[in-house]
């Protein structure tokens, strides 16, 4: 027998010990290099116990991050309680403070940022190991598309204060600034490092990578706490329209004391900072994200396995792009009329909120629908998943499941408000089944990304494919690899054998003897065989219909997050729950789940394209 391959187990022996690894060079035979497969396979079943000297070395790099994480905790604790004495308007403390204290935290991570590109350009001719899977190209085009957005923010910001120079202090036009060139380095900084995984200065790294994080969730809850203040404002003067004039309005109105000049200039200003706020909010957190892979990657050793490249593909998916554009054109017309008619009239308002569920409801129903067959389709079909270390994988399903709380909050107070009102006006019933249908498509989604994400790519390259196609001669089986192998010609042996050979799926082949007898290997038990699915779950069918699914969430995804990010939220002008509740309980509620809502539907949109291209 020649050196390297071995006698293969019999088709009873291998789905008798299915996780079983067993030993000799047949276990994992090599396409190309029969051989340096057994010397892998000779090697990795019994590989030597860590040396104590590994474990003490480790244990300087796990204090490092336990400092690192509880001086970032401490910066944002520190934050948190001025941004709320702000808010409060505390005596003691003022915008101009707490500008004050974001500028110096923003100055002091480009002081790192310079230390780290300067750094990296001076060592630019070492091999660094790479993240393959953190700040992918699309996430970074993403990020550079708000990060434009949030420097004209910016630059409105600097026009308003020119406007009121003359009762603003200074604070409130360097801050812009320091932003400005903040956002411009970060992205350039997020551009070419966010794959990096640090080897070196590794304590110094995680200080400053951890306090580029929690600088960005700052900014990103100063960000929330503006936008929520210019909510709530018109909302106060929006409730006395729908009849609950015992509500007591006042409004928390941060207007500068002097004139501006010329007038309608300023108003202009100050109408367009809020409508650019909701995608300064996504840049800040989504940087944040980013920052915080790229400090879970400090000090990692990465697999020498290299990710697969995810591209975009667009042909075959015109169902699931034509619906999901139909729903989006949908929304922004719901949207404008929402804005246009909520706080005319009693009665206007309330066929806005009737329009507004009506609508909600019939999507996502839809989006559940989608989400469920998705789930099917990969119940029907068995997969191996990839259960590898990766720290941007994790990071997407945490968030996905705690952002999706803010919502679910939100929906079981409007459920119970419901329940327990004493008088329901007839548009408050239109909420009940919209809250429900909130909770359940979210938990189906998050099931569909959590699954599509962990799931191995569903191309395999030929060469993987031959090793998993076994012929059966004579009662013998022998790996197919060792006879096509030899002529140097596996693509060709297995074009030849097409009418010979079925279709091969996910490892399980039914191959038929001369006699007429079928053998299965690698199937497992209660998994149907190709023959049994219908025509559209095989192949590039099944894949088609996955990323028309794909499709469809991704631009119902974007088409839900306008709503609430530009001013239609029903929660607020519903009325019900401020009674059941009280005013400042269901405010407090709504002001702190809002935003974690909102960056759902961005965070889960950019996980249905990545989910989309892997597909």
């Amino acid at each position: 027998m020649p050196e390297g391959q071995g006698a293969p187990a019999s088709p009873p022996a291998a789905r008798s010990a299915p996780g079983r690894v067993p030993a000799g060079p047949a276990a994992c035979p090599s396409p190309r290099l029969p051989a340096a497969g057994s010397a892998a396979c000779a090697a990795s079943p019994e590989s030597p116990a860590p040396r104590r000297g590994a474990v003490r070395a480790s244990v300087p790099q796990k204090l490092a991050e336990v400092l690192s994480s509880q001086y970032g905790l401490v910066v944002f604790v520190a934050g948190l309680l001025l941004l709320l004495a702000w808010a409060v308007h505390a005596s003691a403390v003022g915008k101009s403070d707490l500008l004050c204290f974001l500028t110096a935290l923003m100055l002091l991570q480009l002081l790192w940022m310079l230390w780290y590109v300067g750094r990296s350009a001076a060592q630019r001719r070492l091999i660094r190991p790479k993240d393959t899977h953190a700040g992918a190209r699309w996430l970074r085009g993403s990020i550079t598309l708000f990060a434009a957005i949030t420097i004209i923010l910016g630059c409105l910001k600097i026009g308003y204060f020119v406007g009121f120079s003359e009762c603003l202090s200074a604070t409130e036009g360097v801050f812009p600034v320091t932003h400005a060139v903040h956002t411009l380095l970060q992205v350039y900084f997020l551009w070419g490092h966010a794959k990096d995984v640090i080897q070196s200065f590794k304590t110094l790294e995680r200080f400053g990578v951890i306090h580029s994080v929690f600088t960005n969730l700052l900014l990103w809850t100063n960000g929330v706490l503006n936008e929520s203040k210019h909510q709530l404002n018109e909302h106060k003067e929006r409730l006395i329209t729908l009849g609950f004039g015992n509500i007591t309005i006042v409004l928390d109105d941060h207007t500068p004391p002097c004139n501006c000049s010329p007038p309608t200039f300023c108003s202009a200003i100050s109408q367009g900072i809020y409508y650019l706020y909701p995608f300064n909010i996504e840049y800040q957190i989504l940087a944040s994200t980013m920052l915080y892979v790229l400090w879970k990657n400090i000090g990692r050793k990465v697999d020498s396995q290299q990710h697969q490249n995810i591209q975009f593909r667009f042909p075959g998916v015109m169902a699931g792009s034509v619906l999901g554009l139909t729903v989006l054109a949908a929304t922004i017309g719901i949207v404008v009329v929402y804005l246009i008619q909520i706080g005319r009239s009693k009665a206007k308002s309330e066929l806005a909120l009737i329009m507004f569920y009506l609508y909600a409801i019939a999507l996502l129903m839809l989006m559940g629908a989608a989400g469920l067959f998705g789930i099917w389709i990969y119940r029907t079909d068995e997969k191996s998943l990839d259960e590898s270390r990766n720290p941007a994988r994790k990071l997407d399903a945490d968030l996905l499941v705690g952002t999706a709380s803010g919502s679910w909050l939100i929906s079981w107070g409007s459920i119970l408000a419901i329940l327990c009102a004493e008088a329901r006006p007839p548009y408050t019933w239109f909420n009940l089944p919209y809250s429900i249908l909130v909770i359940a498509e979210k938990y189906i989604q998050n099931l569909f990304i959590i699954e599509s994400i962990h799931r191995e790519p569903e191309k395999l390259s030929e060469d993987i494919r031959t090793l998993r196609v076994v012929t059966v001669c004579n009662g013998d089986a022998i790996p197919l690899a060792s006879s096509c192998l030899k002529s140097g010609a596996v693509a060709t042996d297995v074009a030849s054998l097409g009418s010979e050979i079925p279709h091969v799926a996910n490892g399980n082949m039914h191959l038929r003897e001369g006699c007429g007898r079928e053998v299965e290997e690698g199937s497992r038990e209660g998994t149907p065989s190709p023959a049994c699915r219908p025509h559209f779950l095989q192949g590039h069918a099944k894949r088609r219909v996955l990323r028309n699914i794909a499709a469809f969430l991704f631009l119902c995804n974007i088409s839900l997050w306008i709503p609430p990010a530009f001013g239609c939220r029903p929660e607020y002008d519903n009325g019900l729950e401020e009674i059941v509740f009280g005013f400042e309980p269901w405010i407090i509620v709504v002001n702190l789940a809002m935003p974690f809502s909102i960056f759902y539907r961005m965070h889960a949109a950019a996980s249905l394209f990545e989910v989309y291209c892997k597909i």
